[in-house]
């Protein structure tokens, strides 16, 4: 029974130290091949840092106004017999809005208007008697001023209509209805917003040392996060006299067209103000740029160094300056004549092998028109 015991404990043995001797030798050749082992070069697109001359300009944000924006409601109190307007709707200067009811306006001045033809037939009357000198000067003119306070109240009554009947004040683009048929409506109750939208103002604000070189006239760009990759092109029309004692800044006001009504009040927008002088500026496709919380960087494609061949990439810290179309300017970091990867630029690691493919890059433009989705 012992030998037994004893051969099977032997085989055990002997089992598991074939499979350790496998597993032993299978391990080596694993880290032999890790040794040898050569990662596949990564395929990025390239480009070469340029200098160029670009425009100065005056960067601000700002906010875009109406040309004419009002918040239509009723100078007195009444209550709405008809709407003339849809939410959202286009109206011309003039066009019905509202009308309140003006029943009781109308009977009191009907009322007036007979007592007016009745004072006009006395006075013509007493007129005639006059010239036969039956009547006295003062009765004449009692009854002359009796017909004009008359048609003082009449005319009152008038405006009292009119004043329910509401217009627009100017063409434009309407709001949400706050009204109903049949809302009894306080004076000065909100009844619908209405924004004149082409032409179309921008208010923003530059430092007071900026002061003496605007003019009047500048050409000024808008963009706007609503429409990425479109830009905006309008004139500095505006510059307020007074410099803001608080922020030391003066306020500024341009004017943009605005024909396909795109940019509404309300809007935050980025603001360039374009200065007749030209910069020497280093450029960069702004797909190069890898933005991360400690700062920006870029690829550069170099030679392998220690007599390997191929190219390599080393990581570079830049300060990233102004954006143009699908160009970056950069103010530190790179020297004109640098080649930076400019796609691919997330699979990358400081010192991985890459090769060039410059075959499928899109085109990049100072001034990009994407087509419409």
């Amino acid at each position: 029974m012992k030998i037994k015991i004893l051969i099977a404990v032997g085989i055990v043995v002997l089992v598991v130290g074939l499979v350790a001797g496998i597993k032993t030798l299978q391990i080596r050749k694993l880290m032999d091949a890790g040794k040898t082992y050569v990662e596949p070069p990564e395929t990025v697109a390239t480009a070469i840092v340029k200098e160029e001359k670009w425009q100065q300009t005056l960067s601000s944000i700002g906010t875009v106004t109406a040309v004419q924006g009002v918040t239509v409601a009723p100078e007195i109190a009444g209550t709405v017999k008809e709407i003339g307007f849809e939410s959202g709707g286009v109206v011309e200067k003039g066009n019905l809005l509202v009308k309140l009811d003006t029943s009781s306006e109308q009977a009191q001045l009907r009322a007036v208007e007979a007592q007016v033809e009745l004072a006009e037939i006395n006075l013509n009357r007493q007129k005639a008697l006059r010239q036969e000198k039956v009547n006295s000067q003062s009765d004449l003119d009692t009854i002359e001023s009796s017909l004009k306070q008359l048609k003082a109240e009449a005319d009152t009554i008038r405006a009292t209509i009119e004043k329910k009947t509401i217009r627009a004040p100017f063409s434009g683009k309407l709001g949400l209805r706050q009204v109903n048929l049949g809302q009894y409506l306080d004076a000065g109750k909100a009844i619908v917003s209405l924004q004149s939208l082409a032409p179309i103002h921008t208010d923003f604000s530059l430092p007071q040392s900026n002061l003496p070189r605007l003019v009047k006239g500048m050409r000024v760009h808008l963009t706007a996060d609503a429409y990425p990759g479109q830009q905006f092109e309008g004139q500095l029309t505006a510059i307020t006299p007074e410099v803001d004692s608080g922020t030391r800044s003066v306020d500024l006001q341009a004017t943009f067209s605005n024909t396909n009504q795109l940019l509404r009040p309300g809007m935050f927008v980025k603001v360039e103000v374009l200065m007749p002088e030209k910069d020497s500026v280093l450029v960069i496709p702004i797909t190069s740029v890898l933005s991360a919380p400690y700062g920006d960087s870029v690829y550069i494609v170099e030679p392998a160094k220690e007599g390997k061949s191929g190219l390599v990439v080393r990581q570079q810290f830049i300060r990233a300056g102004r954006a143009q179309g699908d160009f970056v300017t950069v103010e530190s970091g790179v020297k004109a004549g640098d080649k930076v990867v400019s796609a691919g630029v997330f699979k990358l690691r400081n010192g991985v092998t890459v090769v060039e493919n410059n075959s499928v890059v899109p085109k990049q433009e100072m001034e990009p028109h994407p087509s419409e989705s």
